[in-house]
């Protein structure tokens, strides 16, 4: 993770001009400055500047948040979601030149007391005032090193971003230190051996690689009611109409691009090419507007699997059980919930949580989402949408009050040419950073499904 700072560096009339015409054209690139102070380990620029990117760093108040009262939750979803915005549009402002960073941070302090006053309101009616929320507020302007790309690309480096010399920071990200040759990981997945009992099968939905073009911005889980509450282009297979207005009932009377019926909603950030072109959401929410910019990739595969614990039985979710897995915001919060991991195929017993890979010639990134497989027996949700799951030890074993539940491994890949630049769809604070990546599921299997699913996994067969 990058060091926090206060000082934003000056810029240059000329380069404050190429960055603003970068965001207005949707190129949505991070601010990136001559810091003349640069140290001798700096990286520098032919000026003899070190080259430093700049985003907006804010405490993720929903992340706190364990216990929201029913009567609260509206106005809760509709606070988190008015942060995320807000936070948005300080780092528009910053990339765009029109605010120096310690004014920025300012005003948006003034904003987020507002909101998280409301919120601490609204729970307070019905349950104990949340007073930790008081300090969250804050925010800081967050420097990190911006990779010389153009210079990379000149010398040939195979993760250089070949349209970098038109370009400042990668557009953004990611920088070319965001990627790793996958050949010079070292193996590094374990798997627990499975105990007497162990449910070994597996379940599998046949779902397609989103052919029907269902894509949105929205994140229902996270946000619902809100337009755009992500800030990102969200990948959906499964249940055909999933959107930020989704309910319950709408989702189960919704059609499903499953082959077995299976009506549940899996959804993740696309992943792009950053090759300078503009897909159809160049000037939309979500796309260029939000700093996510270039084609949007069709994965090859999309595999959808359930699979058992390693020392017992495990039983069924209960319908519409939401889980996330990884973070979104994980290149602000550390990497405690960075679950998401990256790989190629041939090499897949080397997963990456903070790099992107370098495949070589005919390997194909690998995207794995293992999602959380212990539940609490009681909620389908909680108020930071993690606490009513949880991940088995490192031998398999679920924490005390949780019970085992199947597994959700969704597993996706993509063709990529070696040393192509590509980049997960993030909020734009974030960089579009490796480590941000996640996958969404709300379980809608109907019933005798699930009980179908359980039955195999537990009794070691093969299903789908």
């Amino acid at each position: 993770m990058s060091e926090k700072g206060h000082k934003r560096p000056r810029l240059s009339n000329k380069l404050l001009a190429l960055v603003s015409a970068l965001v207005l054209g949707g190129g949505g690139v991070a601010v990136v400055a001559g810091n003349a102070n640069a140290g001798q380990d700096g990286r520098r620029d032919s000026g003899g500047a070190e080259q430093v990117s700049a985003t907006i760093d804010c405490p993720d108040v929903g992340d706190r948040l364990t216990a929201v009262p029913e009567q609260a939750k509206t106005e809760v979803d509709e606070g988190l979601a008015q942060l995320d915005s807000q936070v948005a549009d300080a780092y528009r402002k910053l990339a765009a030149g029109e605010a120096r960073g310690e004014d920025l941070v300012g005003g948006l302090k003034q904003q987020r007391d507002e909101t998280i006053g409301r919120m601490s309101d609204a729970i307070a009616r019905s349950a104990a005032r949340p007073e930790e929320l008081k300090s969250m507020s804050a925010c800081q302007v967050k420097q990190a090193s911006a990779q010389d790309d153009a210079s990379a690309a000149a010398a040939g480096d195979p993760a250089a971003d070949p349209g970098a010399a038109r370009s400042i920071g990668g557009k953004g990200g990611p920088a070319r230190s965001d990627f790793v040759d996958i050949g010079k990981v070292r193996p590094n997945v374990r798997t627990p051996g499975a105990a007497a009992g162990a449910s070994t099968g597996s379940f599998s939905s046949q779902c397609g690689r989103n052919e029907n073009g269902h894509f949105n911005p929205d994140n229902v889980i996270v946000a619902p009611g809100v337009s755009n509450g992500a800030h990102h282009m969200h990948d959906y297979v499964g249940n055909k109409t999933t959107d930020a207005f989704s309910t319950n009932d709408s989702l189960a009377a919704s059609g499903t691009t499953c082959g077995n019926g299976d009506l549940s909603t899996y959804y993740w950030p696309v992943l792009r090419l950053r090759d300078g072109k503009a897909e159809k959401d160049a000037q939309a929410p979500g796309g260029g507007q939000d700093a996510n910019v270039g084609t949007i990739l069709r994965p090859k595969q999309v595999t959808i699997s359930f699979k058992g614990s390693p020392v017992g039985k495990v039983k069924a979710m209960p319908r519409f059980l939401r889980i996330i897995t990884g973070d979104a915001k994980a290149f602000a919060n550390g990497t405690a919930n960075a679950n998401a991991s990256w790989s190629c195929t041939g090499f897949e017993n080397r997963q990456l949580k903070d790099k992107y890979p370098i495949c070589p010639k005919g390997s194909d990134v690998v995207r794995t989402f293992n999602f959380q497989n212990c539940w609490d027996g009681r909620n389908t949700d909680s108020a930071n949408h993690r606490t009513h799951v949880a991940f088995a030890d490192r031998n398999g074993r679920c924490p005390k009050g949780f019970s085992a539940i199947p597994q959700l491994v969704q597993r996706i890949t993509y063709g990529v040419a070696p040393g192509a630049r590509f980049a997960v769809d993030s909020f734009p604070e974030q960089l579009h950073k490796p480590v941000t990546d996640h996958g969404d599921f709300i379980n809608v299997m109907p019933n005798g499904l699930m009980a179908n699913a359980v039955d195999c996994i537990n009794k070691g067969r093969t299903c789908r």
